[in-house]
């Protein structure tokens, strides 16, 4: 590829943004109407499990989980790209009140024509991430 695809810019962009906590620069990646479904299904962040759609439920999303974390690490070992969407493959590292937790995953991003994020769909396990709770060293 002579250019990078925009799902895999889209994808680092929001790492980037989520990590140093700039939320109004990680709201800017979104469509409108677009969903975050972060993990899918239903869980303590979307109980009925239809995911936060629209910038002011995206919004509310990052206050009740990224706003909240000391420190938020994406180790991706591999992306995929096909479509309009790119998926990676690895373990968002979270440290929360001196407590480091590693939720391994797949990690779909969707884009736009315009480059935009139209969905975020994280499949991960809590149940699995929180067996992995440690002290942060």
């Amino acid at each position: 590829m002579s250019e990078e695809h925009p799902a895999r810019i889209a994808a680092r962009a929001s790492q980037t943004a989520a990590g140093a906590r700039r939320k109004d620069e990680w709201l800017a990646l979104f469509a409108e109407d677009a969903c975050v479904e972060d993990p899918v299904g239903p869980s303590g962040f979307d109980p009925e499990g239809k995911g936060h759609r629209g910038r002011d439920a995206i919004a509310a999303f990052y206050d009740m989980t990224i706003a909240n974390t000391e420190k938020l690490e994406f180790l991706v070992d591999d992306v995929l790209v096909c479509g309009d969407e790119c998926v990676n493959i690895g373990t968002i590292r979270t440290t929360l009140a001196g407590t480091v937790i590693d939720a391994e995953g797949v990690f779909v991003y969707r884009v736009d024509g315009d480059g935009k994020i139209l969905s975020l769909r994280a499949f991960w396990e809590v149940e699995r991430a929180m067996k992995t709770a440690r002290p942060v060293e």
